[in-house]
């Protein structure tokens, strides 16, 4: 997936731009589904998935020809491994995430009047939700790899919001999948809030779920194919 022939500075500014993005969309519509339906979780959680994953689509679709809309930690530490970017690249490219998840999530709770800024209270604990997160994070990356690797990149925006949309459910951590996102996540104490003694497992099992990842990528697509006309 490489973004090379673009000036890293436009490729960190897409990284930025992009995950701020998919953060007002994640904590954004957590905050309205919360205000929809103040009375039914399940309601609050389609509300929330079906956003994140219909705004995801189109993140992908925008920041994709500028810097490979990595808008994750994870995403970019496979395609280091395979060879997609640079390490100074991913280096920065990790850290261009993380500042836009802070600055989407603060613009989320500024935009629904909340305190720009507040730590999450939203305790999310258990071995249930490590392996969730593994789960998820394994499921993201053979999406996006499996795609990329067998030419057909053109499919991923679409394959990829429907898998996080889906995987809300599927999964009883609702899927962070997403080391940039759990971070910025911590800092609104709403629906899609983490609290910060929940983050440091919560991206431990979405490391491991990367390193599985590869493996498996590894073992079914061990070629790259040209993309299809």
């Amino acid at each position: 997936m490489s973004h090379d022939h673009v000036p890293l500075g436009r490729r960190l500014i897409g990284e930025v731009v992009g995950t701020a993005l998919l953060l007002i969309a994640v904590v954004g519509s957590g905050i309205m589904a919360q205000k929809l339906s103040p009375n039914d979780v399940g309601l609050q959680l389609l509300e929330n998935a079906f956003a994140t994953g219909v705004a995801l689509v189109a993140i992908i679709l925008a920041i994709g020809p500028v810097s490979g809309a990595h808008l994750n930690p994870v995403v970019t530490g496979a395609d280091r491994y395979f060879g997609g970017i640079t390490t100074r690249a991913a280096v920065a490219y990790c850290g261009a995430q993380t500042l836009g998840a802070l600055v989407g999530v603060m613009i989320a709770n500024l935009m629904f009047d909340y305190s720009a800024l507040e730590l999450s209270t939203k305790v999310r604990t258990g071995s249930n939700l490590f392996l969730s997160e593994i789960v998820a994070t394994v499921g993201l990356l053979l999406v996006i790899f499996a795609i990329s690797r067998s030419g057909r990149s053109r499919y991923a925006a679409f394959a990829v919001g429907a898998y996080i949309a889906g995987a809300y459910f599927f999964t009883s951590s609702t899927s962070f999948a997403n080391p940039a996102v759990t971070v910025g996540r911590m800092f609104s104490d709403t629906f899609a809030g983490i609290d910060p003694s929940s983050v440091p497992a919560f991206i431990g099992a979405q490391l491991l779920g990367m390193v599985l990842a590869v493996g498996l990528v590894v073992v079914l697509y061990p070629h790259k194919h040209p993309e299809e006309a």
